[in-house]
């Protein structure tokens, strides 16, 4: 067999494969709790299924354009200048199946063979394979609990050198809940108006699960005069509850958005057509709902951090957004002989799958998925107490 060795830069998304055991584990009949993916527990609002339910009575099952239909690129960037207050012309915006696609075909239309891309640690799995793939070399960032996982301006300088291209910014993030304030994300826009080779791509997925009380921010509202090299991703997928719609919409540079619907056409030509039908009416529609849904994540979050640090040899600091912890749990490892995956199936033999830390560029502890209902949640953490006292 012959396997193209770009597949050997890459290893397998660490929570799909934890999510697909936890499946195989209940289809055998085990009862496993599944805190491992990050996936709303809520329903898709119903104007959102109308919409889709409307476009399918509308026979709307053709080829679309390959960036996105004009209606889901003017109601995206009503959506960036809405919520992130990124002001865009529809020209500037490009819709593909998920933000995960997003971020893969703005590496793969601009990396070069060695060129560096800074990556905050603990990471989202799919941040430093996409970067591989592409070519590129991975830079960590570390970043500490103490410090909310959060990098500091002086802390990106520092890991800035020639080959450096992108530097990643997910916020609030994936998996420590991460969420850069004002004063922070103006700092992080001086180091790169001294760097002007490098470019951002801001991952602003979870900016409605932002717990903080104060408006979101991102880079490209902050800095526009940084605007030519920021590309700004977003989408339905956590907002909506909409991830098995595939749909994610990006922001940026012309000549960016252009080099990755081009690639696009090439790749998977248009996003569902359907799906996009239902992402206008997410974008347009009501918005009322996401101030309750902020709040139930809020509450869980508080139960879950609550639980985590009265168990002891685990601690979490809290989470300012999107809806995960990521748990240290470095005073229980010589039990597990310092290997947080030997950790992770230990609890997924107690009925809870939850993500190794190891998985995320961490070490010595596991992430937790508070998008779950209320009963089940509490369930996980009754076992995952049980499972480590």
């Amino acid at each position: 067999m012959h396997v193209s060795p770009a597949l050997s830069r890459i290893a397998p998304s660490g929570t799909t494969a934890m999510t697909d055991r936890a499946i195989e584990l209940r289809e055998s009949g085990i009862d496993v709790i599944s805190l491992s993916v990050g996936e709303p527990d809520f329903a898709t609002p119903p104007h959102v299924i109308e919409a889709a339910k409307a476009a399918l009575d509308a026979g709307q099952t053709k080829y679309t354009a390959v960036g996105g239909t004009s209606q889901l690129k003017e109601a995206a960037a009503l959506h960036f200048a809405r919520d992130l207050g990124i002001a865009v012309p529809s020209s500037q915006v490009t819709v593909s199946a998920g933000g995960k696609q997003a971020i893969f075909h703005a590496m793969l239309a601009t990396l070069r063979e060695g060129d560096e891309v800074i990556v905050p640690s603990p990471w989202w799995v799919s941040y430093p394979e996409i970067v591989r793939f592409a070519g590129g070399k991975v830079v960590p960032l570390l970043t500490a609990a103490k410090d909310n996982f959060r990098f500091t301006a002086a802390d990106l300088e520092a890991q800035i050198g020639p080959r450096t291209l992108w530097v990643l910014l997910n916020s609030p993030g994936n998996p420590t809940g991460a969420y850069y304030p004002e004063d922070m994300l103006r700092g992080i826009g001086d180091v790169l108006r001294r760097h002007p080779r490098v470019m951002v791509l801001s991952d602003d997925i979870y900016a409605p699960l932002n717990y903080t009380g104060r408006a979101h921010a991102t880079l490209a509202n902050l800095c526009p005069d940084l605007a030519d090299r920021i590309l700004t991703v977003s989408g339905v997928s956590k907002s909506h509850a909409m991830t098995g719609f595939r749909i994610g919409v990006a922001a940026g540079p012309q000549w960016l958005i252009k080099a990755m619907e081009k690639l696009q056409s090439h790749s998977s030509g248009n996003p569902c057509s359907i799906s996009q039908a239902a992402a206008v009416a997410a974008f347009e529609g009501p918005q009322d709902f996401l101030e309750e849904w902020r709040e139930r994540f809020r509450q869980r979050r508080d139960r879950v951090v609550a639980a985590i640090n009265a168990i002891p040899g685990l601690s979490t600091p809290t989470p300012d957004g999107a809806f995960y912890c990521m748990i240290d749990a470095a005073p229980l490892m010589d039990r597990f002989g310092r290997d947080d995956g030997k950790l992770a199936l230990h609890l997924l033999e107690h009925g809870v799958a939850l993500v190794p830390a190891s998985a995320f560029g961490g070490r010595d502890g596991f992430r937790i998925s508070f998008a779950a209902d209320d009963a089940r949640l509490e369930e996980a953490l009754a076992r995952i107490e049980k499972a480590l006292t």
